[in-house]
Order: structure tokens, then sequence, then C-alpha cells
């Protein structure tokens, strides 16, 4: 899988990618992560790639010329199956998208910074809105970086595990159980006597039912979407 990230500020994304898991599917020839700098495709020589926007306003805006140029000319290599804009106006990403998206050949991830990019691209280009919360920050990069996690992990091959990736929360609409680890007792506290039991059963049953108390208490919110 390829993901290729449009940015004015690739120096933001270098460290995430080069470490942990990301580095780990990148090594494996599982994922190939490709940065490009906007300001390759400026209209000028002084690198511009943002205006004042018509009507007013503060705040400068992404112009069409640099995006669409650098798309065009990515697209010229091949065409990306999805083609995704970081906004805070996006859909929400849950992890049914993080797999959905796991399954593409070539994403492009463009990161807007400003007020924004030019609807028009939008318009002409995007195919998927994504947003990473109910907050604004000051650019798609961070953004980018919790997609392109959220989407490489679950890559097959990238955890030595490939069933903790099952596991997870929200993967079958659940939070995840608590986990424990040695000793089993801590400073009083005492690991749950089921998972010390052997019994795969017995432990796989109180995790789903430990899973769906917890999302009762604390997301509720997500059982109603079942």
């Amino acid at each position: 899988m390829t993901i290729e990230i449009l940015t004015v500020l690739p120096e933001l994304l270098t460290s995430p990618f080069e470490h942990s898991m990301m580095k780990r599917a990148q090594e494996k020839g599982l994922l190939t992560i490709k940065l490009h700098t906007l300001r390759k495709w400026a209209i000028n020589k002084h690198g511009q790639v943002d205006d004042y926007q018509y009507g007013g306003g503060a705040g400068m805006v992404m112009m069409c010329e640099p995006l669409a140029n650098a798309i065009d000319e990515l697209q010229a290599e091949g065409k990306f199956d999805e083609i995704i804009f970081m906004t805070p106006d996006g859909k929400k990403l849950e992890q049914k998208d993080a797999n959905t998206l796991s399954l593409k050949n070539r994403i492009l991830i463009i990161c807007g910074h400003y007020k924004g990019i030019d609807q028009r691209i939008r318009d002409l280009y995007v195919t998927k809105e994504i947003s990473i919360g109910d907050y604004v920050l000051s650019g798609g990069e961070l953004a980018a970086a919790v997609l392109v996690d959220a989407i490489g992990r679950i890559i097959p091959g990238v955890l030595n595990d490939e069933t903790s990736a099952l596991t997870d929360s929200f993967q079958d609409n659940l939070l995840a159980p608590p986990v424990f680890s040695r000793p089993v007792d801590f400073r009083g506290l005492q690991v749950p006597p089921i998972l010390l039991s052997g019994d795969p059963k017995k432990i796989e049953a109180w995790r789903q039912e430990q899973a769906l108390e917890r999302t009762k208490q604390r997301r509720p919110d997500i059982l109603d979407q079942e």
C-alpha cells in the first residue's frame, strides 16, 4: 500500500513515520509513505501557495493552481483510489473507515493549512473529507499522521500478532476490556482470578462481558449505532 501526503510542512511528518509500527511497516515493504512538498508547485519563485480570500475576512487560503498541478502530476503516475482532505468539517474518523482504507492500494492525503483550501479543489478532486475530532488544529499534518497510523497498523503483517488489531476498541462496536500483566498482586490490587484460570472459553466470555459493560458505562452511543 502507498500513502502519499501533500503538505506545506513535511517536516512535521517525518518523525511519526520513522518509529514504532509505521517504521516496521515500511521496513517490511508493506507500506510506502511519500511526502510531497506543495511549494514544489508554487505559483512563483517565492514559493507562494496561498492568497487572500475573496469576500474579505481573516486568514489566507491555499490556492487552486498549486494543489491542482500537484495532484495532476502525481496522478499521471497512476490514479489514486482515494484523495482525502483532512478538515474539521469532514466525517469524523472511525475504526471502520480505517479498516476500509487499509484495503486500498494508493491514497493521497491533502493537509490543509491557513484558512483551508479553495473549495474548487474539494469539488474537483477530493473523494473523502475526514476529521479526527471536533476541534481545530494549526494544519492537517498531525491529523494526517493519525490517519496513516490508524490505517497502517491494521495492514496484514504489520503487527507481530495478527489478532491484536482485531481485539482493539471499536473493531466490534465495543471498547476493549481491561488488561493486566505481572505481578498478580500490585499494591493490594489483584488480577481477576478468571485470567489465571487457563480456561480460554471462560476468559473470552469474561472479556466480552467486560467490554460490553465498559462500553455501556463510557460510550453508550457506540451501542446505539448497531
